[in-house]
């Protein structure tokens, strides 16, 4: 399957800012896309039904779920499904090096990057502690179905795999935070804005690595088993379960 190309990434930002226009709670595309990459690496597959809503912050009640139409609804998950499929064969790939042509590269904005390209008159008018550091948004989104679907990233009962998953899950909160550290390289090109730390691309590439290891995890254990308690049937002359105070071979058990 052919990769998304950045206009189709354009069209998914429209379609985004155009659910804002409704639901303030809509995200942006980044949000999404770690989002997206939270579900591939998840436990259970979540169904469309259940995610849909709660990521874009929809009223799951409508008919084309909070859409303009529902050719708007179809685009958006084409385009979601290319990029899930995209991703997930990226996380399924074995990998040596993070700038593998092969690797997962996600969809993440380097707006202090941005920024800094600016005339100084208009940086000077942007507040700088709304500004998410590189790949913020991302974790975020990551961490965003995580906190949704909590049971889903309960820790494996193997010991060795349980620090695995503890490890990986803390580097891609770590992303999470501001960072702080003064800007020494560009994000996302090599002779951009001072943007980022070192510090801060290292806790990014750690976060990738991470998203490999729990696709991994969950990939060699499987599906969470849900346990069948079976209920033992009484005997003929016992008293019936149903609480009728008859025999069973007279109430329940007459068929």
């Amino acid at each position: 399957m052919t990769g998304l190309q950045p206009e189709d990434f354009d069209t998914l930002d429209d379609i985004l800012d155009d659910l804002r226009t409704r639901y303030e709670e809509t995200p942006q595309w980044e949000f999404c896309e770690g989002f997206l990459v939270a579900l591939i690496c998840c436990r259970r597959a979540i169904p469309q039904a259940e995610w849909l809503p709660i990521l874009l912050g929809l009223d799951d009640d409508e008919g084309s779920a909070g859409f303009s139409d529902e050719a708007q609804k179809i685009k958006f998950l084409n385009l979601w499904q290319q990029r899930f499929e995209e991703v997930k064969k990226s996380l399924d790939t074995e990998i040596k090096a993070l700038d593998e042509d092969s690797a997962y590269a996600p969809e993440v904005m380097d707006v202090r990057g941005a920024i800094a390209s600016l005339p100084s008159e208009e940086r000077a008018e942007i507040d700088s502690e709304e500004i998410p550091a590189f790949a913020q948004v991302w974790a975020l989104g990551f961490m965003f179905a995580v906190e949704n679907w909590p049971d889903e990233w309960t820790a494996p009962k193997d010991k060795e795999a349980a620090q695995w998953h503890d490890t990986a899950l803390q580097a891609i909160v770590a992303l999470t935070e501001d960072d702080s550290d003064e800007p020494t390289l560009s994000a996302l090109s090599e002779d951009g804005p001072l943007s980022v730390s070192e510090s801060r691309l290292n806790t990014y590439g750690e976060a990738l690595w991470a998203a490999y290891d729990l696709r991994e995890i969950w990939r060699n254990i499987g599906p969470r088993v849900v346990q069948v308690v079976r209920v033992a049937t009484p005997g003929r002359n016992d008293v019936c379960s149903c609480g009728s105070g008859q025999k069973y071979k007279k109430c329940c058990g007459a068929n």
